[in-house]
């Protein structure tokens, strides 16, 4: 588990191609590894990621099919540069929010727009995870905890400060940027306990009915033929 605030920006010093996933060597930067061991893991783009071994001046991990499909890490370069977070223990602050590193899907960068000293940066993300992005909510953007401020459909709109400009991978987006998006993990588990017996059957997403049927409408009654 993570906070989503970056503690360092790492620069990707080698990838391998291994079989159709890949190797990353990622050089930590200003990241103390004195207390990382193999087997733990780093949150690197908000992708939790399991270290491998230890060279000294960052880590190799491996990358799996299932990952590069859903997240931005397969399109990461030599010399990429990468929100880095190691994960919680605990004594650490939750400055951020929860934060799990399992990617629901990737977004796209907008628009920048000066807002004051801060950036206003509108993200666009995939249709299927617009229902969990919520006005003042949280949101975690390539391993950033975020602070929603306006929802347009499948847009949402953040206020990034100086500080995060500098110290995270923000100040290389630009109009068209893929990132990786995480929402907020107890959306994810309410709508799938208030779908009930539904989400055990695989019969379809939330309803007035499956609202009704579960007990979250009150007095209102599920429609006909449901009773």
């Amino acid at each position: 588990m993570f906070t989503g605030i970056i503690q360092a920006v790492g620069v990707v010093a080698a990838i391998q191609k291994r079989g159709g996933d890949l190797r990353l060597r990622i050089h930590t930067g200003k990241l103390p590894l004195e207390d990382v061991a193999l087997g733990d893991s780093l949150c690197t783009n908000g992708v939790c990621l399991t270290v491998t071994d230890l060279p000294g001046d960052g880590y190799w991990a491996d990358v799996s099919v299932e990952t590069l499909n859903f997240t931005t890490l397969g399109e990461l370069k030599t010399g990429s540069q990468v929100n880095l977070e190691k994960s919680l223990t605990p004594q650490s602050r939750l400055g951020g929010h929860i934060v799990s590193g399992h990617v629901d899907g990737v977004g796209e960068v907008v628009s920048l727009t000066e807002d004051a000293r801060s950036i206003r940066v509108v993200v666009r993300a995939p249709d299927a995870l617009a229902r969990y992005i919520a006005h003042k909510g949280s949101i975690c953007v390539d391993g950033t905890s975020l602070t929603v401020n306006a929802v347009n459909g499948a847009e949402f709109d953040l206020n990034i400060i100086p500080q995060t400009m500098t110290e995270t991978i923000f100040g290389r987006y630009r109009p068209g940027s893929r990132v990786n998006l995480e929402v907020d993990v107890i959306a994810r588990y309410l709508e799938r306990l208030i779908q009930g017996d539904a989400a055990a059957k695989g019969t379809g997403g939330l309803s007035l009915d499956t609202l009704a049927e579960n007990g979250f409408l009150g007095g209102l009654s599920p429609g006909p033929g449901k009773e």
